[in-house]
């Protein structure tokens, strides 16, 4: 409901002076009050709505409170007759009707749903840091999809948190497939936004680009079918979890958790924009927050510009990384902390935002040897070989994860117990694909905070330059490759135009990105990198949701926001939406977007910027043109489709041949048994004869449980943690490939707090039998106490 239309009723409701016309407009004190003849406006409006099928609809109202002690009225303008006495109850009854007819009109429903989408945790490369040698043996934490419906008269719009890198086309497409089926045209491309959150530690293979999927060696379908099970989940669960809603819009400062792993190419943008910043980075977490009518939270979308990287490329072990872990804390402090992850109602997503250039490596990079810092441009260490990275807060990668993870959860916390802005008002959805090398725009200038019309801008095919292949100070790349570098070698072109050569049309048009990889020339085996990208814009009542397919820098988005938040400002006279959130590495990925000045300094972010120069100029008229759109309830061309690889992916990762345990051993048998006593802070170690783990992905079950013994007496045993709980790991060894012999090694860090009693550990698994078939078997570690 309008507040202002809310307040005037509110106050009429109290007013005690007499029905009579009153002149002037104003109090005393300049406060406006509502006149007389605007009250017997308002009323008469409510009941001609919600009384129109009413045959007592034309009696006055004298009539219906004749009970009253007064009967004396006054006959209005209009001819209306009103009793002067029909005060307080009839008043509050009039307005009711008022209000539940108005906020009818926005009767928001909300439903959240969350899923397991742990991917293949053993053999199987990470996608996020490029590196060949970063393949899977195990499980820290488990990825989610944390899905949120939000539904009115009017719209339905989805939105998906997946605990993976990014988010790819086909990925998307199948999940919307299989809801057709269930659901029709209920949610289709135009209303459903599935975002990564950047995590660098889970399973790839995915994304049906070729360079995407390339260090992971091709297409692997156990990571796929695991993401598009656990996201279908997710929104099954929302969707059957629909209950009447509000939201709510909260922020805060957030410190010491992030850092600009690019300042100098901060520095290119123009000084008077950055002097409307404070800091290098974005500092705000912004919080929206879904409650009941009784009150109880639903549901919490948290965004903050970060880099979930806190785990580094040494890391072996699925991880959801630095925002995965705060959702886990989140959740569990919404739920009750004996609630195991992704079990409990609540659900509270850290979803990722413009974090193209932000690293949560607080100490910043350092010589990897000496310990002293690298050049600032180049990133560069002056002993042969030695690596320039960051480090972040903690003694190890896992300690930086706990510690930026928990200033994500305290923060999010601080301002969930805060008083939130209302956010309600109608929500609204436009998608559009869009080829960006086709397209010419007018280039917006950061300074004006103006588009230039007499000037005109193109997109160019994708490609990928120098620095591409230098990595970042999170995870330093191959080579000898430099950040910044602004020239091409003529070994590393020869290499290039073996795979697909740039034409000149190609090399102007990215100028100065020497182009090490044309991947918009390359065909084979399927296409590199997408031409085609998903664009759309939520409205969400008072807050517009601007999902876009890749890593936007800090200024790149803050650019955004503030076009986006200006065509909201002016587009509708009717409705506003003060608030804009970005939505980064949404339905489609296709890497980084860099600011134009940002990409002349040619560091990783801008040589991975892959429509050339201006690709942010595209994106912010683009992002104008559906803003319009959505705030003017209008349709959107839906842009042509992007292509269908699937059935010419090609995977190079081997099967799992057969497994076998050692003689006179059952897979399940605990070979390494845990000690008898333990106390606090303790880690119990127990090793069990193991199935390899790609043999069932196991979606939603566990491979590796913490039980407590409830009753001897009935041998009753309940379930205190799983592998997706952070004091717990879950390590895959393979022992023979010959043999197919593997161990399965399972921690667990007794947290504070646990209670004193019997515990023991639980393994569950599959082994793939020598002649066929795959059988499920567990196993149990000799029980100890902990006192």
């Amino acid at each position: 409901m309008d507040p202002h239309l809310e307040s005037r009723l509110s106050r009429w409701l109290h007013e005690e002076q007499d029905d009579e016309e009153v002149i002037q407009s104003e109090s005393d004190d300049g406060e406006e009050v509502v006149q007389p003849m605007e009250q017997e406006h308002l009323v008469q409006e409510a009941v001609n709505v919600n009384h129109a099928s009413s045959s007592e609809d034309d009696m006055p109202l004298s009539e219906l409170a004749q009970n009253n002690t007064r009967d004396d009225v006054y006959v209005s303008r209009n001819g209306t007759r009103w009793s002067k006495t029909c005060t307080a109850a009839t008043r509050m009854f009039v307005i009711a009707c008022l209000l539940a007819c108005l906020t009818a009109v926005h009767a928001l429903r909300v439903g959240v749903g969350i899923a397991d989408v742990t991917g293949p945790p053993a053999e199987i490369g990470f996608m996020g840091y490029a590196n060949f040698e970063q393949v899977g043996h195990g499980i820290h934490l488990r990825q989610f999809a944390r899905a949120f419906v939000l539904a009115d008269n009017n719209t339905r719009i989805v939105f998906v948190s997946v605990d993976a890198a990014m988010m790819g086309n086909g990925v998307r497409k199948e999940v919307l497939k299989r809801l057709q089926k269930r659901f029709g045209d209920l949610y289709t491309e135009n209303n459903v936004i599935v975002s990564g959150t950047h995590t660098h530690s889970t399973p790839g293979g995915f994304l049906m680009d070729f360079l995407f999927d390339l260090p992971i060696l091709g297409f692997v379908k156990e990571t796929y079918l695991a993401l598009v099970t656990g996201i279908l989940k997710s929104v099954l669960t929302a969707h059957n979890n629909l209950t009447p809603a509000r939201m709510e819009y909260g922020e805060a400062e957030l410190l010491d958790a992030n850092i600009n792993r690019s300042p100098t190419s901060y520095l290119r943008n123009p000084p008077e924009e950055r002097a409307k910043y404070k800091y290098d980075v974005d500092k705000t977490l912004a919080q929206v927050r879904f409650l009941s009518k009784e009150n109880k939270i639903l549901g919490v979308i948290n965004w903050f510009a970060v880099h979930p990287t806190s785990m580094n490329n040494t890391n072996r072990l699925i991880s959801s990384d630095n925002v995965g872990y705060a959702s886990i804390l989140m959740e569990k402090a919404l739920n009750g902390n004996s609630t195991l992850p992704g079990k409990g109602n609540v659900v509270c997503a850290f979803a990722s935002t413009n974090l193209g250039d932000v690293s949560p490596n607080t100490r910043g990079p350092r010589c990897e040897f000496s310990g002293r810092p690298c050049d600032q441009e180049q990133m560069l260490c002056t002993a042969h070989k030695e690596r320039c990275f960051a480090s972040g807060p903690g003694v190890d990668m896992f300690d930086s994860t706990r510690i930026i993870a928990t200033k994500l959860y305290n923060t999010a916390m601080e301002v969930l117990n805060q008083p939130g802005e209302d956010l309600t008002g109608p929500l609204g959805i436009v998608h559009q694909f869009v080829e960006m090398p086709k397209q010419v725009v007018s280039p917006y200038d950061p300074v004006s905070e103006t588009f230039n019309s007499s000037a005109k801008v193109s997109g160019c095919l994708p490609a990928m330059g120098y620095s591409f292949a230098a990595g970042t100070t999170d995870g330093p790349g191959a080579f000898d490759f430099k950040q910044g570098t602004t020239t091409s070698n003529p070994l590393w072109n020869a290499v290039r135009d073996f795979i697909a050569e740039p034409t000149k049309e190609d090399i102007e048009c990215h100028a100065p990105k020497p182009i090490l990889l044309a991947t918009g020339r390359a065909k084979f085996p399927y296409e590199w990198q997408p031409k085609v990208v998903s664009c759309a814009v939520a409205r969400v009542g008072g807050l517009l949701l601007a999902a876009v397919p890749g890593e936007f820098t800090t200024m790149s988005g803050r650019r955004l926001r503030n076009v986006v938040a200006r065509v909201a400002a002016t587009a509708s006279a009717t409705t506003t939406a003060s608030r804009v959130v970005l939505a980064g590495l949404s339905n489609i990925y296709s890497d980084y977007i860099a600011t134009p000045e940002e990409y002349q300094a040619q560091r990783y972010e801008a040589a991975s910027t892959i429509f050339g120069p201006h690709t942010l100029d595209i994106y912010l008229n683009k992002y104008v043109e559906l803003t319009n759109a959505v705030m003017k309830s209008q349709r959107v061309d839906p842009g042509p489709s992007p292509p269908d690889f699937s059935e010419q992916l090609i995977s190079l990762v081997p099967p799992v041949l057969w497994d076998a345990a050692p003689w006179g051993k059952e897979f399940g048998d605990c070979v390494k048994q845990p000690h008898k006593y333990y106390s606090y802070g303790d880690v119990v170690t127990a090793s069990f004869v193991s199935g390899h783990p790609r043999n069932s992905v196991r979606a939603g079950r566990w491979l590796a449980a913490v039980e407590r013994l409830v009753s001897a007496q009935d041998d009753a045993w309940t379930t205190v943690a799983t592998d997706a709980d952070w004091e717990t790991k879950y390590i895959w060894q393979r022992n023979s490939k010959i043999l197919g012999t593997s161990d399965a090694v399972i921690e667990w860090k007794i947290p504070v707090g646990t209670p004193p009693g019997t515990y023991r550990i639980h393994h569950y698994g599959n082994y793939k039998y020598i002649l066929g078939g795959i059988y499920p078997y567990h196993g149990f570690s000799d029980s100890f106490e902990v006192t």
